[in-house]
C-alpha cells in the first residue's frame, strides 16, 4: 500500500492559522502561537510566511477565489428555492473565513492590500446580487421596479457582509462557535431573502414562508 505524502508545510500553516484566526480573532493570534500550535520553529514559519500579513493575504486569496466562483452562478437563480440555496452557500463561505468579517474594520485599517481587494469583493457581491434580481425578475418570481434594483441589491449585500457581526454582538461568547454555525447561516439566509418578500409573486412568497418555517430556529 502506497503511503500518502505528508502535506506541505505551507498548506498546514494556512489551515492551522485559519482555525486559530476563526477561533480567537486575528488580532489575538500571534505568529508565535501559530508556530507553537503547528509544532514548528518560528524560523520555519517565517521561511514560508515572513510576515503575519502574508498569512492573512494568502487566506484572503482562498476566500476570494471560492467566493467569486460561487458569485458567477447568480444569473442561474430563477426562484426562491434557487435563491435560498445560493445565499446559504454564500454564508457557508463567509463562515469558513469568518475571521475576515469578525475583525473586518481592524483588518482593513492595517492592511492596504486587503482594503483594496475587499472593495473589489464588495463590488462583485453587488454585481452578483443585481444579476440574481434580474434573473428572478425575468423568470417572473419577483416584480421589482428598475428604480428599486440598486437599493434592494445594496441592502442584501449589507446583510450578507455584516450578518456575522450582528450575530457576534448578540452573543459574543458563543455566536461564532462551530456548534452554532448552521443556525447562524440559516438565520442569515432567511433575513437576506426576506428583503425580497414584498416583491415576490404570491406563490413564491408562500414558498418562502414554507422554507423559512421548515428551517426556523429560535433567535
Amino acid at each position: 500500500m502506497t503511503r500518502k505524502a505528508p502535506r506541505r508545510t505551507a498548506e498546514r500553516i494556512l489551515e492551522v492559522t485559519l482555525a486559530l484566526f476563526n477561533r480567537f480573532g486575528e488580532p489575538n493570534v500571534s505568529t508565535t502561537l501559530i508556530s507553537s500550535e503547528l509544532g514548528i520553529s518560528p524560523g520555519n514559519l517565517y521561511y514560508h510566511y515572513p510576515a503575519k500579513d502574508e498569512l492573512i493575504n494568502s487566506l484572503f486569496e482562498r476566500y476570494e477565489k471560492a467566493l467569486n466562483e460561487l458569485l458567477q452562478a447568480s444569473d442561474g437563480v430563477r426562484n426562491v428555492e434557487d435563491a435560498w440555496f445560493f445565499l446559504h452557500s454564500l454564508f457557508e463561505i463567509v463562515w469558513e473565513y469568518r475571521f475576515l468579517y469578525r475583525d473586518l474594520n481592524d483588518l482593513l485599517s492595517k492592511n492596504r492590500l486587503l482594503e483594496t481587494r475587499f472593495q473589489a469583493v464588495l463590488k462583485n457581491k453587488i454585481r452578483s446580487v443585481r444579476s440574481l434580481l434580474g434573473s428572478m425578475s425575468r423568470a417572473g418570481a419577483i416584480d421589482l421596479d428598475a428604480r428599486e434594483l440598486e437599493p434592494t441589491a445594496n441592502c442584501m449585500v449589507v446583510l450578507l457582509t455584516y450578518w456575522l457581526s450582528f450575530e457576534y454582538v448578540r452573543d459574543p461568547r458563543h455566536a461564532l462557535e462551530p456548534d452554532n454555525a448552521q443556525a447562524a447561516l440559516l438565520r442569515g439566509a432567511q433575513h437576506v431573502l426576506n428583503v425580497l418578500a414584498p416583491y415576490l409573486e404570491a406563490g413564491q412568497r408562500q414558498h418562502l414562508l414554507q422554507l423559512t418555517g421548515a428551517y426556523h430556529t429560535a433567535p
